[in-house]
């Protein structure tokens, strides 16, 4: 088990040719224009469905304001330009393990794509009878990657198809952060020879940083930021006070929200809120013990928290700060409002309207996005509509 002590802490280029922006305004059609007003507790929003025809999408991120790039779990990724979905898939994607909660994952843009054009993807892939976490990265060109690098592996990998995580973050200083599940065998997040359950911190291109906190020791591998977590499915970077927050599911109850800090533990099996499934016993050795974080919230009952975003846009001036977690069991938008590093407030959003919300995102034009990870599954945009 692994218990360490406590420790301080202009425009881009054209993405495709006229032929490929022809074909999108052809498709136009795919463009929805609902609209919903929803009065919250602190704005008045307008929720409008911008894509539809994406199937069991996972994850979006945004080149510019104009051009996006949508994951689905069967292992396609996708363009989305001026609103519109491309219908030719981008090329250049590995295969995927798409068994269970597998598949193509999530996608990240380089800080820097309009001098390097990498885009980052993570996903689950199979070696033999057994398969785990991989993030590879290509430039994109004409809808299509190229130069295609596999620069990290989980290992080692294992049979089953639950828990790969995966979220994907830069810092403000061009470190990439990946989130791994414990890949159903909890005990492996307390176990340093293996990857799961824990965040990886690295340089773009998979070299590992020679400040990570575990570099030199021989019972964890070199890789690993943080340790003890369950099944991380959201992150974001707070660059105005270099906060890493992320969350993850529990078993039974038990979801947290952590601000993730070089060598720490946060606990997952031995210390947790949540119960085992069907017989609702305790895991572990109770909700604290020493040497383990605690999260900063939870939630019991779980509301299967996946995607996260802080606001920091002039568009929702009241939400300054704020985080914003998808919620895939109850099918809600969860705003967390955030003081001193603290949970002051919780508000939900959106109950049971849309769909499982998978990923959620603040866009370059200053609005939220999220998505909807079902077979028929669309991207939403949130507007202000009023004070």
């Amino acid at each position: 088990m692994i218990r360490q002590p406590h420790r301080s802490s202009g425009h881009s280029r054209v993405l495709i040719n006229t032929w490929l922006i022809s074909i999108a305004v052809f498709a136009f059609g795919n463009l929805a224009t609902a609209k919903t007003l929803h009065q919250t507790r602190l704005h008045t929003v307008q929720v409008e469905k911008i894509v539809t025809g994406l199937v069991q999408p996972w994850s979006v991120d945004f080149i510019d304001k104009n051009n996006w790039l949508v994951t689905e779990k069967q292992g396609r990724l996708r363009l989305v330009v001026n609103g519109v979905l491309v219908d030719q898939p981008v090329q250049g994607v590995p295969d995927v393990d798409s068994g269970g909660q597998g598949g193509l994952l999530d996608v990240a843009i380089h800080p820097d794509f309009n001098s390097n054009r990498w885009v980052y993807l993570s996903y689950a892939a199979r070696d033999g009878g057994d398969s785990g976490t991989q993030v590879m990265r290509g430039k994109l060109e004409d809808n299509q990657l190229t130069e295609a690098q596999i620069i990290f592996k989980a290992l080692p990998k294992q049979r089953g198809g639950r828990h790969f995580g995966s979220r994907l973050v830069f810092d403000d200083r061009g470190y990439l952060f990946i989130s791994l599940g414990d890949r159903g065998d909890k005990d492996l997040s307390q176990n340093g020879d293996y990857h799961a359950g824990s965040v990886i911190r690295l340089h773009d291109d998979g070299r590992v940083p020679a400040d990570n906190p575990y570099v030199g020791n021989p019972h964890i591998r070199d890789e690993i930021f943080s340790v003890g977590h369950r099944n991380i499915q959201g992150m974001a970077f707070d660059k105005r006070n270099r906060i890493l927050w992320a969350h993850e599911h529990g078993p039974k109850g038990g979801d947290e929200l952590n601000r993730v800090v070089a060598g720490e533990n946060y606990g997952w099996p031995v210390i947790t809120y949540g119960v085992n499934y069907g017989i609702g016993t305790a895991i572990g050795e109770g909700t604290e013990a020493p040497g383990f974080q605690q999260p900063v919230t939870y939630w019991v009952p779980s509301i299967a928290p996946s995607g996260l975003s802080l606001v920091n846009s002039e568009q929702f001036p009241q939400w300054r700060n704020n985080l914003l977690v998808g919620a895939l069991k109850f099918r809600q938008l969860v705003r967390l409002e955030i003081e001193n590093g603290k949970v002051i407030d919780e508000e939900r959003m959106f109950s049971k309207e849309y769909g499982r919300i998978r990923d959620v995102r603040q866009g370059p034009d200053g609005f939220i996005y999220f998505l909807t990870d079902s077979k028929d599954g669309a991207i939403y945009r949130i507007k202000p509509a009023g004070p």
